[in-house]
This record gives C-alpha cells, structure tokens and sequence, in this order.
C-alpha cells in the first residue's frame, strides 16, 4: 500500500505537511507548484510518469490521474507519442476557452484588438475587493476594443494587480494578453469564473461599439486566477449579439 504523502518534490521550493487528501491530489499540487514557481514554463517538456513517480515515491497510476486532472483544466498538453507538456496561451487555446463570441454564419476566428487607454492608478474598493487587494494597492485597468471580421464587438474594461504586471502600463498592448502575462511576467492564467448579463450598453461602451446608448448587449464579467489560485485579472465585457452569439463547449 502506497504511503499517502509523497516525499517533497524538488524545485517546489516547499516541505509542508499535505494532510490526508487523495494522493494523486497531492502529487498535482506538487506539480502545480512547480509550474508555478516557473521550474517548467510553458511549452516545457514535463518528464516520464515513470520519472515523477519514482522521485516522488508514488505509482506511475496516481502520478497518470494528476496529470490527466491537469490536462482537462488545461494546464497541461497530452502529446501523442511525444510526452505532456506545460500548455502554453497561444491563439488557438486562447480562441476555443476564452474568447466565446462566434459570428452567426460561421466558426470561430480569432478577433483583432485595439488598445484604446492603458494607465495605472490607485485601486478603487470594488477593485481591491475583486482581485484581493490591501488598501492602497495600485492597478492597471486597460481599455480595448475587439472585432470579428472589421465590425467591433466586444468592448473591454480589464483590470490587473499593479504589483504582478510591473511596466505593463508604459507597454505595447498585444492582442493576446494571456501569453504575455505567462511569457514576461511569469503569470499563467489557469481558470476563470464568468457571470453573463443582458444589459442595456453603458455611454462609453455604446460609443466603441458604434451602437445606441442602451442597445442591448450581452456583459460578460471574468475573473481570472493564477496557477497559484490568485486573482490575476477582472474583465468586464460588453459584447454585441446582434449577429453573434456566445459560444461554450461542455465537456
């Protein structure tokens, strides 16, 4: 019978007690921990079951279920014939988990972006509430305008801890965020929540969708975590569905 609690894993950085949940949590934690801690980045080529298993004193089965776990939250790419890989926020996994808007007469397409403000200020206390934050924190909120197909869509208010993005204010904003937070700052976006509402487009959002002040929208509310379970990023949406519709695949 296996011992319920693996020796530490090296490069995690960590010795505490894991307590008495199912082993093959434990070893995913472990994992976790060493993504997060950037000893495997993304795109990082993970060792054999067999490997991890004997370092970490476990059956190649309990280490297969963590990693298996891993794959369906996304974080990690099972590659037939090749190994398991940490995944990385390329626009093709950023299109099919994060961006949902789908035109009606067709598939999925990556949207174009525009930047329209990005600066850094004090956090307000809906802010601070949102993404954990102590008093005084600062934050960075980023302004932009996304579009299918040469017709804006989306109108975006994206709110960051100041303190994980340092410089990100003075920066060019990309199109897709995600890989920057993952490749400059180390901060891989591992897990969102989001709250759906139809709602009457606000002034300044009518405004970058080129519609009528009230014109029916839908409002997408996202909070994104860290690998480390962090709030990492607070999205607010406002996105057309006149001739698109919000797409979500359940697995």
């Amino acid at each position: 019978m296996e011992n319920t609690t693996p020796p530490p894993a090296g490069g995690s950085g960590t010795n505490e007690p894991l307590g008495f949940r199912p082993l093959y949590r434990q070893v995913r934690d472990r994992l976790m921990r060493r993504i997060a801690d950037g000893y495997w980045p993304p795109g990082q080529m993970l060792p054999s079951e067999a490997q991890i298993a004997g370092e970490f004193g476990v059956s190649q089965g309990t280490v297969r279920k963590a990693l298996d776990e891993m794959a369906a939250e996304h974080i990690l790419v099972r590659r037939q014939g090749r190994g398991t890989f940490v995944s990385e926020h390329n626009e093709q996994r950023v299109l099919f988990q994060y961006f949902k808007l789908v035109p009606d007469d067709g598939e999925r397409e990556f949207p174009e972006s525009v930047a329209l403000s990005c600066d850094q200020d004090q956090a307000s206390a809906q802010e601070r509430a949102m993404l954990d934050l102590p008093a005084g924190a600062g934050v960075i909120r980023i302004r932009r305008m996304r579009s299918l197909r040469g017709k804006p869509c989306v109108s975006e208010h994206i709110t960051l801890p100041a303190v994980l993005f340092t410089g990100l204010a003075e920066s060019e904003i990309p199109n897709n965020l995600y890989a920057l937070y993952a490749a400059r700052y180390g901060v891989t976006i591992a897990r969102s929540t989001e709250k759906l509402k139809a709602v009457g487009a606000p002034p300044g959002d009518a405004d970058v969708l080129r519609v009528a002040r009230g014109t029916p929208v839908l409002r997408v509310d996202r909070l994104a975590r860290s690998i480390e379970g962090s709030a990492a990023e607070w999205r607010i949406a406002y996105c057309l569905t006149d001739s698109f519709h919000y797409l979500s695949d359940l697995r």
